[in-house]
């Protein structure tokens, strides 16, 4: 791993630790393409989606940091370059998605379901491959983009990160 004094763009993966084939699929080819374009992966740092996108993005020679639940590095899975421990439990859920400038959402349980909603909360741009669907009262609501597969999701959350990285600079340069 080679750092440089260029910024590296962050992207979380979140997703369920025990998935069904397809969405492990789903999550090696979003870890490689991501890596293949210099993007570096966040997510959770153990198994299933987690484990799966941080290998594709290995395959591709890319960057994985695995933000961890307890205070353990080694119980990172084997593809994380950087585990950050946390002692947090589920509440490093928050940190996750606040790590990266979008997020990837990977089929997932009840922890995904929390990332997604910390991330909107925070207006991060949430893109969906496979994962829940929200509504208030009957209404689908629309804040996660949804994704026709692993290439469109990762071009979309490139495209939404660089949106959102050039809103900030110019909110900066306003002040």
């Amino acid at each position: 791993m080679m750092i440089s004094n260029q910024r590296s763009l962050l992207i979380s993966v979140i997703g369920g630790s025990d998935p069904g084939p397809k969405a492990l699929k789903q999550a090696e080819q979003v870890g490689q393409e991501l890596a293949k374009r210099g993007v570096v992966v966040v997510c959770g740092g153990l198994f299933g989606v987690m484990e799966a996108v941080c290998k594709g993005a290995k395959k591709a020679g890319g960057t994985t940091i695995g933000i961890l639940p307890g205070s353990e590095p080694g119980s990172a899975n084997p593809y994380v370059d950087i585990p950050l421990c946390t002692d947090l439990g589920y509440a490093r859920n928050f940190l996750v998605v606040k790590a990266g400038r979008a997020a990837i959402a990977i089929d997932g349980a009840f922890g995904t379901m929390s990332e997604i909603g910390h991330a909107l909360a925070a207006n991060i741009p949430v893109i969906g491959l496979d994962t829940w669907a929200f509504s208030i009262n009957g209404k689908q609501i629309k804040s996660i983009i949804i994704a026709e597969n692993p290439v469109d999701a990762v071009e979309i959350a490139i495209k939404e990160a660089r949106s959102r990285d050039e809103k900030c600079k110019e909110i900066t340069r306003t002040k």
